[in-house]
């Protein structure tokens, strides 16, 4: 029979597997190498966003001499003071899900995004996979912004999307 010192510990280590295991996912990598298809992902806070319903400026691609690495994945910069700003606050600008569309995440599953397709809620990056979804995601933002915060717990741990971003060829990062 298990005494009470037992089953604390156990229940502890429990605890501590599910809280480490749940930040244990991968970022998404396309075929460029690099998160977020090179593009700079603090270069996104400086651009003006359009309102819902209508697309958003271009992302800026990267550079490939200008990188910081997070989460096991390189992210590239447009500017050095870009990439500081990244390395002094990685969390405040890297995207949610680990670069994975943010309706596919609602909707519960992991899959690529387009770096042009993104929107800022809550100073927080969200990126989406295609055109067509970027609808879906803005019909009910807050209601899938709760759908996609409650599937990430038991999705994150899971591998990153092994597929390319439909309908996109990353022009990032430059050289």
């Amino acid at each position: 029979m298990l005494n009470r010192f037992t089953l604390t510990l156990a229940a502890a280590a429990s605890a501590l597997t599910f809280a480490t295991s749940a930040f244990a996912g991968d970022q998404y990598i396309d075929g460029t190498g690099f998160a977020v298809s090179g593009y700079d992902v603090v270069a996104y806070f400086g651009l003006d966003q359009s309102p819902v319903g209508q697309s958003q400026p271009a992302g800026v691609p990267g550079k490939a001499a200008i990188t910081a690495e997070y989460n096991g994945a390189t992210f590239a910069f447009s500017t050095e003071e870009n990439r500081d700003l990244f390395v002094a606050d990685p969390a405040k600008y890297a995207p949610q899900y680990d670069g994975h569309c943010a309706y596919g995440v609602a909707q519960g599953g992991k899959v690529p995004a387009n770096p042009n397709l993104w929107r800022i809620i809550d100073d927080k990056l969200y990126l989406n996979i295609t055109k067509n979804v970027v609808g879906f995601w803005e019909e009910d933002i807050p209601g899938n912004l709760s759908k996609s915060t409650t599937n990430w717990a038991s999705l994150d741990p899971q591998p990153a999307s092994d597929r390319p971003v439909p309908q996109f060829t990353s022009s990032a990062p430059k050289s």
